[in-house]
C-alpha cells in the first residue's frame, strides 16, 4: 500500500526561557503539522504562544506533543507514572496548548506523545490507555499520532478516536517496525541522502530498511522530521522536495 499523500510533522517549541533547541520560523515553512512542546519535556508558556502564532499564520496544524513531567531529562526518561495522574497530566498539557492555539486563531488538531512515553505506550498497555483517557478528559475527540500497531493505536480506535500511522526517516527501525532505542548504536540515521531515500521510500512505498537489513512495512500517513537534529531546516527541506519531485503530495493530515 502507498500513499500518494503524506503529512509532514515536526517536534516544535522545544525550548525554555532563554534556552531554545529547535528553528521553529524556518522549519514553520517547511512541514505541515508542528508537534509543540507542552511544558512537561520542554516549552513554556511564551514559546508555546509564539509557535502557536507563527504556525497559525502559515497554515500549520498545531498538535500538543505531551511527554512525562521531565523538564531535566528532556522527557527521555522512563517513568512509572499512576494512570490517573498521567491522563489528568496529558489533558493539562493539551488545555494548556488550545490556549494559546486559539488565541492564534487555530486549535489543536491532534496529540502526539514524545520521548520515553512515545516508546512506552507502544507496549504498555495501562500507560496507553492512560494517554487515551488524558485525550478524552480535553475533549475534542482528537486524532492520536503514533506508530501503527502500537498499545496506544489499539486503546484509541477503541475510545473512537481517530488514528495516524507515523514514521520516522532519520530513526532506526527493528524487524517488528517499533523504533530502535536511542541508546544503541545506529538508533539515529545521520546521512542526509539515507534519510531522503529513507523518507520517500515509506512514504510511497510503506517499507523501510530495519536495521538487522530486512524490510519492514510501515504505511505512514505522517513523517515525522526531527527538529533537534544538526542542519534539520535543510534536511527538511530536501526531504520535501524530493518527495514533491516522486510525485507525494504534501499536505497536513488534520
Amino acid at each position: 500500500m502507498t500513499w500518494a499523500t503524506i503529512d509532514l510533522n515536526a517536534d516544535l517549541g522545544e525550548g525554555f526561557g532563554r534556552w531554545t533547541l529547535t528553528d521553529d520560523e524556518e522549519l514553520l515553512s517547511v512541514v505541515t503539522s508542528a508537534n509543540v512542546a507542552c511544558g512537561f519535556h520542554a516549552g513554556d508558556a511564551v514559546t508555546m504562544r509564539r509557535v502557536c502564532e507563527l504556525a497559525a499564520a502559515r497554515g500549520v496544524r498545531i498538535g500538543a506533543q505531551v511527554s512525562y513531567r521531565d523538564l531535566a531529562g528532556f522527557g527521555r526518561r522512563s517513568m512509572d507514572v499512576p494512570a490517573g495522574e498521567l491522563a489528568a497530566e496529558v489533558a493539562y498539557q493539551v488545555g494548556a496548548l488550545e490556549v494559546f492555539a486559539r488565541a492564534a486563531g487555530a486549535r489543536v488538531a491532534y496529540v502526539k506523545p514524545h520521548g520515553a512515553l512515545y516508546n512506552r505506550v507502544v507496549r504498555d498497555e495501562e500507560q496507553a490507555r492512560a494517554v487515551v483517557d488524558g485525550v478524552l478528559l480535553a475533549g475534542g475527540g482528537l486524532p492520536v499520532l503514533g506508530l501503527p500497531g502500537s498499545r496506544l493505536h489499539e486503546a484509541a480506535e477503541k475510545a473512537g478516536l481517530p488514528v495516524v500511522a507515523e514514521a520516522f526517516g532519520d530513526r532506526a527501525y527493528t524487524a517488528d517496525g517499533s523504533l530502535l532505542p536511542r541508546g544503541q548504536e545506529g538508533a539515529v540515521v545521520t546521512d542526509p541522502a539515507e534519510v531522503v531515500e529513507r523518507s520517500v521510500s515509506m512514504a510511497r512505498f510503506g517499507v523501510v530498511t530495519a536495521h538487522c537489513g530486512r524490510s519492514v512495512a510501515v504505511r505512514p500517513r505522517s513523517l515525522c522530521l526531527h527538529g533537534d537534529t544538526p542542519g534539520a531546516v535543510e534536511l527538511a527541506r530536501r526531504v520535501r522536495a524530493q518527495l514533491e519531485t516522486t510525485g507525494v503530495r504534501v499536505e497536513a493530515f488534520a
